[in-house]
């Protein structure tokens, strides 16, 4: 008998890229994660991973199995949904219990999840929720794979996400970013920011390899040289405590930003727009799952309850 926790393990490795990384996503240890493996091969009879260099590689029995995998693990989803369904069929104080993993990037995790955990503690204290931060296309990866259960993320513009086909995307608000300036800058008066009004001005942006340092680079599509990028963090609050150094302006969302210090201003861009859609994605075959539909609905219920793109301070 094949042990559905080993193929979760290989799984994992095919998606992360390595035993390490897979243990990481999982919460193992790579010695863990290695002996599943062990343990699965000598149960196939069939070797599913090999050396290549210093890592390792899924082999081609290894990839047919993650393949043929995916249907058995989405069918004991929907099973799991429907026992659920059934034994509290009729019970309307019938009691949440489970595990819904969430990965959500870091502004949802100020912005929404923090009220959203809390909320679900206090309703359903025998539900576990736990929160792993990760970036939207590492999100949909983990929710694809079955790594994570409910992924929260972001669309910038017209910056592409792609979306397996068993993957439901619900959508929940569109976030605003603006540019935050000091309040001195000669462009702090205005009401609206367009791309050649910015175009001389030195950024603070986050890491390449970023959805929304993609969108700052389409931003400025059609105006030559720029962005002129002079500081990298990832952490948006670094963002405003250079600009208030005087270091360069920054696009900051306003979901999970902090009450502006005094002495900065932030201003809305125009022709295009800075927003990006926010949305949750879980698989298709959790949607009867009563776990995931009391995150889902402590989700909306926070999100209906405060104005997330509530204008700051300027």
């Amino acid at each position: 008998m094949i042990d559905l926790e080993a193929v979760v393990a290989l799984r994992s490795v095919a998606t992360n890229g390595s035993v390490a990384a897979a243990a990481d996503a999982l919460g193992f240890t790579p010695s863990a994660v290695s002996q599943q493996i062990k343990r699965l091969e000598r149960d196939t009879r069939v070797a599913l991973l090999e050396r290549a260099g210093r890592g390792v590689v899924l082999t081609d029995a290894g990839r047919q199995l993650v393949t043929s995998s995916a249907t058995v693990l989405a069918d004991l989803e929907r099973i799991e949904a429907d026992l659920h369904l059934s034994g509290g069929a009729g019970d309307p104080e019938r009691r949440v219990t489970g595990e819904v993993r969430i990965g959500a990037f870091s502004t949802a995790v100020r912005g929404i999840l923090t009220d959203v955990l809390a909320r679900l503690r206090a309703e359903h204290p025998e539900l576990r929720v736990p929160l792993r931060e990760s970036e939207p296309w590492e999100t949909i990866a983990l929710v694809a794979s079955g790594q994570r259960d409910l992924g929260i993320v972001h669309r910038w513009g017209g910056v592409a996400l792609a979306m397996p086909d068993h993957l439901v995307e619900t959508p929940l608000f569109t976030d605003v970013a603006d540019v935050v300036l000091r309040r001195e800058h000669p462009l702090a008066g205005r009401t609206e920011l367009t791309p050649v009004d910015l175009a001389d001005e030195e950024w603070i942006a986050t890491f390449d390899s970023t959805i929304c340092r993609q969108w700052l680079r389409r931003l400025f599509d059609g105006v030559s040289n720029a962005p002129r990028i002079v500081h990298e963090s990832m952490e948006f609050e670094n963002h405003l405590e250079l600009v208030r150094a005087g270091l360069g302006v920054a696009l900051v969302p306003r979901m999970g930003r902090p009450p502006l210090h005094p002495e900065l201003v932030a201003i809305p861009t125009v022709r295009p727009a800075s927003t990006r859609a926010i949305a949750a994605v879980h698989r298709r075959s959790q949607a009867d799952s009563p776990a995931l539909q009391a995150v889902l609905d402590a989700v909306r219920a926070v999100v209906a309850g405060r104005d997330v793109t509530e204008t700051r301070a300027r």
